[in-house]
C-alpha cells in the first residue's frame, strides 16, 4: 500500500520544480500583450528565429505571440497586427519592411520595436545599439520606454518612401551597390560597382533649396534624423549636410574626418536644420534611404515629420555613433 504522504510530498516537490521564474519587464511601461512579427526569409533572421523568439519570449512575464510572414500575404498579415493594437509590436524583418510597419503604424498605432533583421539595420542599431536581434529584444523588454520617433518623407511622384535615421542623395549614395556586393563575397561585382561609382563621381552635383532659400549646388546632399543627429539638440528638423569635394583627394580627407573624428568638421561640409527639401538634377538622382539604395527621379522633395511613430527603446537611445 502507498504511503500517501510521501505522494503529497512528490506532488508538492514536482509542483516546485515546476515554477519558472520570470525576468523582470521594463518598469517604465506596464507590457501585457507582446505581437511579434518575423520574417524567415530576411536576409539575417533564418528559419529557427520564431521558435528562438518564443523562447525568449516566454522568459517574460506578458502574454505573447509570434506570427512568421508569409510571401503574399505580408500586408494582411501586417494590418491583422496592426489591428491587434497589442501594447508592443516587434519586427524582426528587412530595412524594408520594418520602415513600412512603422510608417504604416504612425504616431496614433501601436508601440513598433524594429529588431535587427536587415542588412544595414540603421533604425534598429539607433534604437538599441546592436545587430544582434535578440539581445535588442531584450533590452526592449527590460530598459524600453514609449518614444516619439521623428524622420523624414521622401517623395519623387513616383515614389513615397519614409526613413528615421538618414537619407543619402548624389553620387556617393551609388557606393552602397558596391559595399554590399562585397559584404557578400562578390568581388566581380563589387568591382563593377564602383567603377561605375568611380564614373560618376565629381560629374553630376545635385541643386537643393532648404525652407524655400536660395538654391545651392552640392555634390551630396545628407539628411539625418535628429533621433540619431549628434548635431541636433532638440526635435526641429532635419540636420541638412552638404558635401562638396571637388576632387578624389578631398573625398579622401572627408573619409578620413568620418573615421577619425568627426565629418561635420571637414572644410567640405556644410549643416544646417530643415524642415522642407528640395532637390534636382539633370538625371536620375541615387539615394540610399535608411539603407536602402533607390534611384530617385530627376525631382524629389523631403519633408520633416515631427513625430513619425512610436518605438519601444530604452532612453537614450543609441543614436549617430552606433549607426
Amino acid at each position: 500500500m502507498s504511503d500517501p504522504t510521501a505522494t503529497v510530498s512528490d506532488q508538492t516537490s514536482a509542483s516546485s520544480d515546476a515554477v519558472v521564474e520570470t525576468r523582470p519587464l521594463t518598469p517604465h511601461l506596464a507590457l501585457s500583450r507582446v505581437l511579434m512579427l518575423v520574417n524567415p526569409l530576411s536576409g539575417s533572421v533564418g528559419p529557427r528565429a520564431a521558435g528562438e523568439a518564443e523562447a525568449i519570449l516566454s522568459e517574460y512575464d506578458c502574454e505573447a505571440s509570434v506570427v512568421s510572414l508569409e510571401g503574399g500575404q505580408f500586408d494582411e498579415q501586417i494590418q491583422a497586427a496592426l489591428d491587434a493594437k497589442p501594447d508592443v509590436l516587434f519586427v524582426l524583418a528587412g530595412d524594408g519592411t520594418a520602415g513600412t510597419i512603422a510608417s504604416r503604424a504612425g504616431p496614433d498605432g501601436p508601440l513598433v520595436a524594429p529588431l535587427p533583421g536587415g542588412t544595414m539595420n540603421m533604425l534598429p542599431r539607433a534604437l538599441y545599439g546592436t545587430a544582434d536581434w535578440k539581445l535588442a529584444l531584450r533590452r526592449a523588454l527590460e530598459e524600453g520606454a514609449p518614444q516619439d520617433v521623428a524622420g523624414g518623407e521622401v517623395t519623387d511622384g513616383e515614389v513615397t518612401q519614409s526613413f528615421y535615421c538618414a537619407a543619402i542623395m548624389g553620387s556617393p549614395a551609388l557606393w552602397a551597390p558596391a559595399r554590399e556586393a562585397m559584404r557578400t563575397g562578390k568581388v566581380k561585382l563589387a568591382w563593377l560597382h564602383a567603377r561605375r561609382a568611380l564614373k560618376r563621381a565629381f560629374s553630376g552635383r545635385l541643386r537643393f533649396s532648404l525652407d524655400g532659400r536660395k538654391e545651392r549646388r552640392a555634390e551630396a546632399l545628407v539628411l539625418i534624423s535628429p533621433m540619431i543627429s549628434r548635431a541636433m539638440e532638440e526635435n526641429t528638423g532635419l540636420e541638412a549636410a552638404a558635401m562638396n569635394p571637388s576632387d578624389a583627394m578631398e573625398a579622401f580627407r572627408l573619409a578620413a574626418h568620418a573615421v577619425m573624428d568627426d565629418w561635420r568638421h571637414d572644410p567640405a561640409v556644410s549643416t544646417r536644420a530643415t524642415q522642407k527639401v528640395a532637390v534636382r538634377a539633370r538625371s536620375r538622382i541615387p539615394a540610399v534611404i535608411d539603407g536602402e539604395p533607390i534611384q530617385l527621379r530627376h525631382e524629389a522633395s523631403v519633408r520633416f515629420i515631427r513625430k513619425a511613430f512610436k518605438a519601444l527603446a530604452p532612453i537614450p537611445p543609441a543614436a549617430e555613433d552606433a549607426v
